[in-house]
């Protein structure tokens, strides 16, 4: 076994561990995020839109931006962390482009996402 069979090989295995729903960039999902605190341990849901997914394999990591108190808060997560405890997929939102940073300079009605009507029972859960 040469070395690129080795890497994508332990990939593969890295990223075989977990199901996680097929998401996009304008899709609105929920990342059940593990906090430890000292010697405490609590998951925080963290809700909002996707902005951009970028890597391959195990590198690959995604942006999520919410609104919280007026301010936009964004968050690059990586999807294989082991903080991460599940993903539910929200909406799935009708954009053209795969990384929608547009999105940052927008308020109000004109931040909106065009939803994609999904049939019952295929959510995210």
């Amino acid at each position: 076994m040469n070395k690129s069979e080795l890497i994508k090989y332990a990939q593969s295995q890295m990223l075989a561990n977990k199901d996680l729903p097929v998401f996009k960039a304008g899709d609105t999902i929920t990342v059940h995020y593990k906090i430890v605190e000292g010697n405490k341990e609590r998951i925080q849901p963290y809700q909002g839109v996707v902005l951009q997914i970028s890597g391959e394999g195990a590198t690959k990591t995604f942006t999520i931006r919410k609104i919280s108190g007026g301010v936009g808060i964004e968050r690059i997560i990586p999807i294989n962390s082991p903080f991460i405890e599940k993903i539910v997929l929200n909406k799935k939102g009708v954009v053209r482009r795969s990384r929608i940073f547009y999105l940052r300079n927008l308020t109000g009605k004109k931040a909106r996402i065009r939803e994609k009507r999904m049939l019952s029972g295929q959510s995210g859960e």
